[in-house]
């Protein structure tokens, strides 16, 4: 009996060794939250100091490009570490309960984290499948109204019957409408689709009316916003398992429409001192993008004076957000976890805000593509690195194994490591983006080698106009040196080194549309 429990003891002893030595994971990502929404990365009117600090205090990718730029795909690419074209789910609708064949078959870096023992808990949105949600050890799994936290609408279920309990709908007053999602009043600006109408008139036909229309004030206290709501269940969880090994996520749904913002971050950045983009007039007659999302329907997007508002919301999004990721590291160092955790901040795709008359993601320019990716671990990392090699969210998950320690899994990224150590390695000498929600109507490949840009279908009858843009002297990229460009036989070499390199990516990656794309004629 004695030698047993001798033997119980050590069990115990090596058990609680191992999860001393176990990592944590802190993974935080927002919504459409573009490359320049960071005053690290050179912004001089928003201000974010805590997302600053995670920078200097580890790595800051300065090239950093989503997989997909559209939410699902993005996030799933995220998960598994593998292209669109390898995890299967190319469009948003192919999450959640999708079942018209398999997709995402592969496990998340979260699965093989459960398996390692962690404990892993995941807060806000999801939008992907949720076969692969069982390994999350939620406190509160779905909503009052039956709704699964990881099903479609998600946690936002949760969320309204917080805010029903701790803010009533109040009665709206003169000039304000029904948010359509929290059903708390809000002011809308002149951006909004319904700016100047009465709620009475326009209640049923907001309903069917999509989130990027709704732009102007909540009219609710910052301190129960969705973004609050999210950021505090975040610090719960951490404050919850901060003596056991934990991956948490916290997946916050701003500065994704619909921007809608409370005091004090909807005065934060006023909308008359807003500079419009460059591109806002961009008549795009030479670029594959003329029609997409809408724009020639949608010219208030076009429009110098409106758009204000729209960077005047999007602003105070992305700060409310730094805010409360301040308070989140806060909690780190409170209960001495800064030390022991990977925290990982990235987005799924950007955001357009009226460049090239734009609004939303979708699209291979900059705005929409280009995205925040910052690193933070206390001796592995060292402070003040900056990388300037192009990297992928498809990198992320070997990033992970790798500094967790986990092993080799296999993935279509490479571990982030040697960039970020310096070392010399291939990787991170160009980036490859997908796009192929709807076939070849719509480039469908973006890569990015030495400040130049190539976007082009993946077949050679695509009637899809090809573009190269030169981002160093065409930063804005008004000015597409292929189609229907007089001088395009200039840039021939360029455009076919481009395409070497991204048919090497594709050969890599045993995509059948290797052929398609070499096919192609460039010029």
């Amino acid at each position: 009996m004695k030698n047993l429990s001798l033997f119980v003891i050590l069990l115990f002893a090596i058990f609680s060794l191992n999860a001393q030595q176990k990592k944590n994971l802190l993974f935080i990502i927002t919504d459409q939250q573009r490359s320049d929404a960071l005053s690290i990365a050179g912004n001089t009117v928003l201000e974010t100091p805590n997302l600053d600090r995670l920078a200097e205090q580890g790595v800051y990718f300065k090239n950093a490009y989503s997989a997909c730029a559209v939410c699902g795909p993005a996030r799933s690419s995220i998960l598994t570490g593998c292209t669109v074209e390898t995890h299967g789910a190319r469009t948003n609708d192919r999450t959640y309960y999708y079942d018209k064949e398999p997709v995402m078959t592969m496990p998340t870096f979260d699965e093989i984290l459960a398996e390692n023992g962690y404990h892993c808990e995941y807060y806000g949105k999801w939008h992907a499948m949720t076969s692969h949600t069982k390994v999350y050890k939620n406190p509160k799994q779905a909503a009052k109204n039956g709704k699964s936290i990881f099903g479609h609408g998600g946690q936002n279920h949760v969320y309204v019957d917080y805010i029903n309990e701790n803010f009533p709908k109040p009665e709206l007053e003169k000039g304000e409408l029904y948010d359509k999602f929290t059903q708390r009043p809000y002011r809308p600006d002149p951006l909004d689709l319904f700016y100047g109408k009465e709620y009475d008139d326009i209640k049923e036909i907001q309903k069917k009316t999509s989130q990027p229309n709704f732009h102007g004030e909540l009219m609710m206290p910052k301190e129960h916003s969705f973004t609050a709501f999210q950021a505090k269940e975040t610090i719960e969880a951490i404050q919850r398992l901060k003596d056991k090994p934990f991956s948490i996520t916290c997946s916050f749904h701003f500065p994704h429409a619909p921007m809608i913002v409370p005091e004090p971050y909807y005065s934060m950045y006023p909308a008359e001192e807003m500079v419009p983009p460059v591109s806002i007039n961009d008549d795009m007659e030479n670029s594959p993008y003329q029609k997409a999302n809408g724009r020639l329907g949608l010219p208030q997007f076009s429009d110098p004076e409106k758009i204000k508002y729209m960077i005047s919301n999007y602003y105070g999004l992305v700060k409310e957000i730094d805010d409360w990721v301040g308070e989140i590291l806060a909690t780190l160092d409170k209960h001495g976890l800064t030390e022991n955790t990977l925290v990982i901040f990235t987005s799924d795709h950007g955001e357009m805000l009226g460049s090239h008359g734009l609004r939303e993601k979708n699209v291979f320019y900059e705005e929409s593509a280009h995205i925040p990716m910052l690193m933070r671990f206390p001796g592995e990392i060292e402070q003040q690195t900056e990388v300037d090699g192009y990297v992928s969210h498809v990198d992320l998950f070997a990033t992970i194994m790798d500094y967790l320690k986990l092993g080799d899994y296999k993935s279509d990224g490479e571990s982030l490591r040697n960039l970020i150590e310096g070392k010399e390695t291939k990787h991170g000498e160009y980036v490859v983006t997908e796009w192929n929600y709807r076939g070849d109507i719509s480039p469908n490949y973006m890569i990015v080698k030495d400040g130049w840009k190539l976007m082009i279908p993946y077949s050679k009858s695509s009637k899809v106009i090809n573009a190269m843009y030169d981002l160093t002297n065409d930063p804005h990229e008004m000015n597409n040196l292929l189609g229907s460009n007089p001088e395009k036989e200039m840039y021939k070499e360029r455009a076919e080194e481009l395409r070497e390199c991204l048919l090497e990516w594709l050969s890599e990656k045993e995509s059948k549309h290797y052929n398609g794309v070499k096919e192609r004629e460039l010029i």
